[in-house]
Formats: structure tokens, C-alpha cells, sequence
């Protein structure tokens, strides 16, 4: 085993040959962004040609470092700083290349991290969703769920974390981190998972998660799946999650590997039309962004308050680290459509085609009736121009979990469903009687949206005002 992560470790070797041709020095580049010196010492008169690297190979995430020719030897490395594990393994094919396979020791991992993003010391609401469902992979692997909270004078919130599921929660305070840099928010976290080595890091798909995750994953030298809609590690759970989300033939099942205990995250693919489950085989952390408002937020606990741990980690930042400043933060004020929060969502589907705003202003109506809520859409309706993106429900979407939805006009699509089935009340209005969105429907009433929505909307105004 050595530690390789950064610097510019040297790797000098011995090598004979038939030829006469000098050893010449190279540089290797790494997808770390560091390079490794390549030195040579020739023991007698002969090497066949020059040796020198010829590529780096990335295959089934294992790293190749190959040498041209027949060279042969043995390589020294001499990290200057020491920052990860891995393996190093030497094989000779029948070729006479002499490969270097390196790969994350993931043994040495272990825990379920969720970065806690707040703003202006206000917890946003996808921690607590991530922290809940944190708690579930962590309680399938039989790990401690570790939360990891970022910014100055923050420690008060940490609690909270605790209540819905937190083990531990590390703070790293600090006025360099009140507000939000790629810069200093990367060397934190970085530095914080390089000395603790956590198996998985999950972080909200917010514009600050998606800014900050691919940054982390590429200095940690890892993966990171975007856009999550679903997470498991436990084989069982996780086929248990297939068999009532997708059409795999029973027979593909017995291929599964039940003692596999990577992250499995789940997101969509191919512009939503089929989901794709990835997992990170070789390296560690295993990265994931979460979309908010797909995982459900357990019930706060304080007792589990009062018993999580908190741990303070240094905080090392210079002016060096950090390549912006932050000269001011000007908010702009923007009306959007607030679906997650909201208690009754009404959305239509493509069958409001033949009167694209007679059908949306009878769902603003329909809202009205059920005393407020929002107006939602299928992705049709989204992709046509009919509404805009933030009205979207759905897998490509939002996932909602409202008090009452209303489907308009909507089939029912796979990716639809997922992101409404969860609701306490669905009530569905559709011409086709074979439509799918009646298979989770709590009411469902088989008739055309334009004659079916004014009547309902005429009896919820006649039950209010009898009230």
C-alpha cells in the first residue's frame, strides 16, 4: 500500500533492454491534477527504445500507468504528502507492458456523511430530508450517520440535526465560512474526508450542492451520481425497490450479487425515459446528489437531540486557498411556484391540449375551491411551453408529497407517478378508463377534465359556504 493524493511524488526505476537508445524523463498526468516525475537510471548499455509512459488508463475506475515497449524494472514512489490509500499492483502481459493498477482501499472507509447546508444560519429544509433518509442507509449498512455543518456561529443548529436521525454532526466554524465559496467550503469538506474517511456523502442537488459536490468528487478522486431520486445499500431493500418500480424480467434477479453493499443511487437517464441505478465499485466516498423534496423528512425526536454527539474540526483556510472574494450578496426577488411545500397541488396533463388555458385556469380555479394551493403539470406540459419548469412534477421534476393532488388530464407515466404517488389523497380525472394514474388513485373519476373539473369546482365552493 502507498498514499498517493497530491504533490509531485517521483518514480525512478532500473530497466534493461537491447537497444542502446537513453532513458528519457516523462510526466504522467493524473485525473487528480497532479503529475508523477519520471526518472531513470540505466543499469548496463542497453534498453529497448526509449522507456517512457505512454498513457494512463481509466478502466472499470482502476488507474494504469503503462510503459512503452518491453521495459521492465521496478518503480519507487515517494509521495511527499500523504493524504489517501490505495493499492498498487504490477502486472506484465504477454505483450511486454508493465501496467500499475491503482485502486481506493475501501476497506478503510466507513459512515454515512450528509452535508447540512445552511444559509444565513437557517437550516434548509433538504437537510432534514437527507439526514432522515441518511439514517435508513446507515441503520441497512450498520454505520453511524454523521452530518457535516458548514459556516459561523452554527453550532446552534446542530441539534436539530440529531432530532431526525444524526449519530454526530461536525462543525466546522469559521468567519471564512459565512458565506457560501467553491474555494473554502471544498478545502473544509476535503480536508475533513481525507483525515476521516467517510463510505458515503450525500449533499442536496440546491444550486450550492451542485456547485460543491463535483468539485469535492474530483479532488477526493471519486464519483458522484447527480440528481438522485432513490438510494439504497442493502440488497434486499434495493430489490424490493425494483420489483415495484421497474419491468426487470424475474430472471435477472438471480444474477444479483445480495452480498453487494454499495450505494446504489438511483436517478434519471435519457431525458427521463428510463431510470439508471450506478454505484462507485472501487473508490471512496461514494458521492450523491439528492433532488429536494424526493426524500421524506422523519419526525423530529428529542430525545435524538439531546444525545447527538458534536464534533468541532479545524477549520484551515488561507487567503491562498481561496481564488474569489465575496464582495457582496445582492438578492433578486423572483415568484415561483412553491410545490413541495404546498398542501393541494392541481396538475394537468396533456389532456388540456385542445384549451391549454381554459384547462390551466380551471386548475387555478379548482385550487381556489379546495381554499389554496398551486397548480402543477405533467412533463408535457413543461416541454410543449405550456407551463413553466417549476410547475413540474415528477421523477424529472419535483417529488411531492401534498395533502391532496389532483391529476388533470394526465395518463400516469412511471416517472410521473414517482413523483406524486406518495400524496395523502390523489384524485384522478381522465378520459381513458385504462389510463395508469388510476392504479394509485384514491378517487378516480373516468370523464372528460373540462365537464368533471367545473362540477367540482361548483360542489367544494357549495361545502365552504355552507360551513
Amino acid at each position: 500500500d502507498f498514499r498517493e493524493i497530491s504533490g509531485n511524488p517521483k518514480v525512478t526505476g532500473n530497466f534493461t533492454g537491447e537497444t542502446n537508445n537513453d532513458l528519457k524523463g516523462g510526466s504522467i498526468y493524473l485525473d487528480n491534477g497532479k503529475f508523477l516525475e519520471i526518472n531513470g537510471d540505466v543499469e548496463g548499455t542497453t534498453l529497448l527504445n526509449s522507456f517512457r509512459v505512454e498513457t494512463i488508463l481509466l478502466q472499470e475506475n482502476t488507474t494504469y500507468i503503462k510503459a512503452k515497449e518491453n521495459a521492465t524494472g521496478n518503480f519507487i514512489i515517494e509521495p511527499k504528502f500523504e493524504q489517501r490509500y490505495y493499492n498498487l499492483i504490477k502486472d506484465t502481459n504477454d505483450q511486454g507492458y508493465t501496467t500499475w493498477k491503482t485502486f481506493t482501499d475501501i476497506n478503510a472507509f466507513k459512515d454515512i456523511w450528509v452535508f447540512c447546508e445552511q444559509r444565513n444560519g437557517v437550516m434548509m429544509n433538504t437537510s432534514y430530508e437527507l439526514i432522515s433518509e441518511g439514517r435508513k442507509l446507515a441503520d441497512e449498512r450498520g454505520s453511524k450517520l454523521v452530518g457535516i455543518l458548514l459556516g459561523h456561529n452554527i453550532e446552534g443548529l446542530a441539534k436539530d440535526l440529531g432530532g431526525y436521525g444524526a449519530d454526530e454532526v461536525i462543525v466546522c466554524d469559521d468567519p471564512s465560512l459565512e458565506i457560501y465559496t467553491t474555494d473554502a467550503y471544498t478545502k473544509v469538506i476535503c480536508d475533513a474526508a481525507m483525515e476521516i474517511k467517510p463510505e458515503v456523502i450525500l449533499l442536496g442537488a440546491s444550486n450550492i450542492g451542485r456547485d460543491l459536490g463535483p468539485r469535492c468528487a474530483a479532488r477526493l478522486t471519486t464519483g458522484l451520481t447527480a440528481d438522485c431520486t432513490h438510494l439504497d445499500i442493502d440488497m434486499n431493500v434495493y430489490t424490493d425497490f425494483l420489483r415495484g418500480a421497474s419491468t426487470l424480467p424475474e430472471a435477472r434477479y438471480e444474477k444479483f450479487n445480495m452480498e453487494d453493499v454499495n450505494l446504489k443511487m438511483t436517478r434519471p437517464a435519457f431525458g427521463g425515459h428510463l431510470m439508471a441505478t450506478i454505484i462507485c465499485p472501487r473508490f471512496r466516498p461514494c458521492m450523491s446528489t439528492v433532488r429536494p423534496g424526493v426524500m421524506k423528512k422523519a419526525e423530529y425526536d428529542e430525545a435524538k437531540a439531546a444525545a447527538v454527539e458534536i464534533t468541532k474540526f479545524p477549520v484551515n483556510v488561507t487567503e491562498a486557498d481561496l481564488k474569489t472574494q465575496v464582495l457582496d450578496v445582492v438578492k433578486a426577488t423572483k415568484k415561483i411556484v412553491d410545490l413541495i411545500g404546498a398542501d393541494v397541488i392541481v396538475s394537468v396533463g396533456r389532456g388540456i391540449s385542445k384549451d391549454i388555458e381554459g384547462g390551466i385556469k380551471l386548475a387555478e380555479q379548482l385550487t381556489e375551491a379546495f381554499g389554496g394551493g398551486v397548480v402543477g403539470g405533467s412533463r408535457v406540459t413543461v416541454d410543449s411551453g405550456w407551463l413553466s419548469s417549476d410547475h413540474q412534477v415528477g421523477q424529472t421534476g419535483k417529488t411531492v408529497h401534498p395533502k391532496v393532488y389532483v391529476a388533470l388530464g394526465i395518463s400516469g407515466s412511471i416517472q410521473h407517478k414517482a413523483g406524486m404517488q406518495d400524496s395523502e389523497l390523489i384524485i384522478a380525472v381522465n378520459k381513458d378508463p385504462d389510463a395508469p394514474i388510476f392504479e394509485i388513485a384514491d378517487i378516480g373519476i373516468c370523464g372528460d377534465l373540462f365537464k368533471v373539473a367545473p362540477l367540482m369546482i361548483e360542489s367544494l365552493n357549495e361545502a365552504r359556504a355552507s360551513k
